[in-house]
């Protein structure tokens, strides 16, 4: 069995929980940790689970609302940290000896019965990706913090049978909004996040009869509404039948179980 969950999806911080269960062991992989430690610690047990419980993180790039705690949590709870070498670079290169490990576009990488599927996305940091994951029958797609579509992201998302997909702004919110034309500029770039229309036609390339849960995931509050990134997702999915859900920017969503 495999679920995910989300501890927070959003600017104010990002953190994904991927488990693959098999018998009686579970395999747990956190995905970004944009938060305080404290922070983290407090919505890691609303999800029920303790820092030991995790068996890796994964930091997909160097923003602050993705890397937040990584490299401190990492070296207090000894937990091995994937990220790409540009990551690291961009982060000043923290030693942190036998617990980090650099992940590249194309290597799969294993942590218990999970399988992780890194892949290059365009986004506006110095080697961002991000990831597929499998426990040898389901398929999850994780996607957010992309600027546009790319023929290897849409490869990486075929055959998923659950995405998280970013849905980051309304296009005509993003333009009447009060940020200054540079920061929308940046938004709306082929470098910076994905609006709602874009996303759907993500999610109208990767449609197959097995994809059953899809969440739109780091909504902006102030350029975005759920029943707006639900909409444009459910036109795009047609009579496919998926589940839809937005993630709140605050809490995520609690626990998605795909059989």
């Amino acid at each position: 069995m495999l679920r995910f969950c989300s501890l927070g999806s959003g600017s104010s911080g990002n953190a994904t929980l991927v488990e693959a269960r098999s018998g009686t062991t579970a395999s747990r992989v956190l995905v970004d940790c944009g938060f305080t430690q404290r922070e983290l610690k407090a919505r890691l047990a609303r999800a029920d689970l303790a820092p030991d419980d995790i068996d890796a993180v994964f930091v997909t790039h160097e923003h602050g609302d993705h890397i937040g705690c990584a490299v401190g949590w990492a070296r207090r709870h000894q937990i091995p940290l994937w990220m790409s070498r540009g990551t690291w670079r961009a982060v000043g290169e923290p030693d942190l000896g036998d617990l980090l490990h650099f992940a590249r576009d194309g290597e799969g990488i294993a942590v218990g019965d999970l399988l992780l599927a890194p892949y290059t996305v365009p986004h506006d940091a110095q080697e961002p990706l991000q990831l597929c994951f499998s426990d040898g029958g389901l398929r999850l797609g994780v996607l957010t913090d992309a600027g546009s579509i790319t023929d290897h992201l849409l490869d990486q998302l075929q055959r998923c049978d659950a995405l998280l997909l970013e849905c980051n702004h309304d296009r005509a919110m993003l333009a009447g909004s009060r940020y200054p034309p540079s920061l929308r500029s940046r938004i709306g770039g082929r470098y910076g996040h994905l609006s709602n229309d874009t996303a759907a036609q993500i999610l109208a390339s990767c449609l197959h009869g097995g994809l059953r849960h899809v969440v739109a995931a780091h909504l902006s509050r102030e350029n975005n509404r759920p029943e707006l990134a639900l909409a444009a997702l459910a036109s795009a999915s047609g009579a496919n039948a998926c589940e839809l859900l937005a993630a709140g920017p605050q809490w995520g969503f609690d626990w998605i179980e795909m059989r």
